[in-house]
């Protein structure tokens, strides 16, 4: 069996390292039609745009980085050169021509897109003419690999129970050199596919096939994403069914999120926009959903008619109905454990790196701070964007909306929730996003905490005090703290993942949905010489 793990091992090396190279694979050739039927579909006005990307790059074939390279330089240039336009007729007090500099910039964030698309006409070599053998080297032997890899612990971890050995003697649990080329894998995964989509390009031609299939379009960085998300999860479940089999609520708990990921946030939403209609996940819950009132999405639902519409009271309703009532039932485990797509991947990818979470009273607090200062980031941002969008103004005491949004979209959406959220797990644990920065996480945490018939109960006198509990809590809370005093747990940032009840020896642990009343149930730890405990006795037998 071992030998199995240790050559599934080396194809799932093989086809990572394919597809790592597979970026520098390939060349770009664009034509001169090709430039003009996409100078003409996005309206470019500037002339020095056309002719030095036909000097630069038509009619030659450049590998990535240098086609990649001569599109950036030609916007660059053009933009340096329109600036000292505008700077000039600035300084001359001719507004009316400098208004018209205006036209001929490409603004900075769309130089990605611009090369992107560029990339995408102009592909040529292997991977596009192979894009099925592409797919089975990378893919292909990335998920057969890691199967490999995982199913041969149906036999090498015995029979079902507690397993949660020698997690601190391994480099790629604990914090040592194979966790660290994760991480730096993860972040500069993230920081090409968030800023510098137009690099990677051949990664999307290798999916091109199965996207035209599913929304008749060909693949965008998101669609690659989005697949390989749903993929990762898929297979890292295989090894949480095999590890958790002896617990039914893992099990059911793991393929809820796969159902709703894979269904509802990655093929709707694709099947959705070969409709024509807009692409919309329907679990996706503001805040989380940062953009959900962003001018855009409200123009695109409005006129998108009845459905459009549709989605936009669900939207509402989900946020303000839906999502409370949910957590005052059944605790904010129904959606942070059951459904969301970010939980559902720090469930299974994330699932090795529980144990790092920081059980610390300064990562508590700082967490506090942390999610309600984004939660309040984001709520401030829509008022500010609803106040533009309605009135037409441009700001809000002071608060620019375009400004807001970059900003939140740049510090929250892209770097918290994907660079620092899914690239830190090997490090921080798998929880950094959920339990420091979800807005959406906070809110359910305000109701879960004050309003909710959700608890965790404790059988103190069970408890060995081995640990396990507060070690695989990946949401950093001291979990046999609690169970040592028989106190319900009742956090806030408690995501009912039940992994702590899983790795529980002694069935201390309870998942639980009763009565408000005694669901607060704190306790002291009493000594001789602190108090009268006649008096405590006889106190607390008039209370009851």
């Amino acid at each position: 069996m071992k030998i199995i793990k240790n050559l599934g091992l080396v194809i799932f090396l093989t086809g990572l390292a394919i597809w790592t190279a597979s970026v520098f694979m390939g060349g770009f050739t664009l034509q001169q039609d090709q430039l003009d039927a996409f100078v003409s579909e996005k309206g470019i006005k500037s002339e020095l745009i056309t002719k030095r990307i036909t000097e630069d790059v038509v009619g030659k074939t450049l590998g990535t980085f240098a086609f990649t390279g001569a599109i950036r330089n030609a916007l660059a240039e053009n933009n340096t050169y329109y600036d000292a336009q505008i700077a000039k007729y600035d300084a001359a007090k001719e507004w009316d021509k400098k208004g018209e500099q205006y036209q001929y910039r490409i603004n900075d964030k769309d130089f990605q897109a611009f090369s992107f698309s560029l990339a995408k006409k102009a592909g040529t070599g292997f991977i596009v003419e192979n894009k099925g053998l592409m797919w089975f080297l990378t893919f292909g032997l990335s998920i057969l690999g890691a199967l490999m890899f995982i199913f041969p612990n149906l036999v090498l971890l015995g029979k079902p129970g507690i397993k949660n050995d020698h997690i601190y003697h391994d480099a790629a649990t604990n914090r040592g050199w194979i966790a660290w080329l994760v991480l730096i894998y993860l972040v500069l995964f993230y920081l090409v596919l968030y800023f510098n989509a137009d690099y990677v390009v051949n990664w999307t031609f290798i999916l091109d096939p199965i996207s035209n299939a599913l929304n008749g379009g060909d693949a965008s960085q998101w669609f690659v994403y989005g697949f390989l998300y749903c993929t990762i999860m898929l297979t890292m479940a295989m090894r949480m069914y095999i590890k958790y089999r002896h617990n039914k609520y893992q099990i059911v708990r793991t393929t809820s999120v796969l159902f709703f990921q894979i269904v509802f946030a990655f093929l709707i939403p694709e099947i959705m926009s070969s409709l024509g209609k807009p692409g919309y996940d329907f679990k996706n819950a503001f805040p989380l959903d940062y953009d959900f009132f962003f001018e855009w999405n409200l123009e695109t639902l409005t006129e998108s008619g009845g459905l459009g519409i549709f989605i936009l009271v669900w939207g509402v309703v989900l946020t303000l109905v839906i999502v409370p009532v949910m957590v005052y039932f059944f605790g904010k485990r129904w959606y942070c454990s059951w459904v969301c797509g970010c939980g559902g991947l720090a469930e299974t990818l994330g699932d090795p790196y529980r144990q790092h979470s920081n059980k610390t009273m300064k990562a508590w607090k700082l967490e506090r701070w942390l999610i309600h200062s984004v939660l309040a980031f984001s709520l401030v941002m829509t008022v500010v964007t609803l106040y533009c969008y309605f009135t037409g103004a441009e700001s809000l005491l002071g608060i620019n909306t375009q400004w807001i949004k970059d900003t939140y979209s740049f510090l929250i959406g892209a770097w918290f929730a994907g660079v620092i959220g899914t690239g830190f797990y090997p490090i921080f644990g798998n929880r950094v996003w959920c339990r420091f920065g979800c807005p959406l996480a906070a809110y359910l945490g305000f109701v879960q905490r004050f309003k909710s018939r959700f608890r965790i109960t404790t059988n103190g006198g069970q408890c060995i005090s081995c640990g396990n509990c507060s070690t695989y809590c990946e949401q950093g809370i001291d979990v046999r703290a609690y169970a040592q005093k028989g106190e319900n747990i009742v956090r806030s940032s408690c995501v009912g993942c039940g992994v702590c009840s899983a790795v529980c020896p002694r069935g201390v642990l309870k998942l639980e949905n009763g009565p408000e009343a005694g669901r607060i149930n704190p306790t002291q730890v009493l000594l001789g010489n602190d108090v009268d405990l006649m008096d405590y006795v006889n106190n607390d037998q008039d209370v009851a």
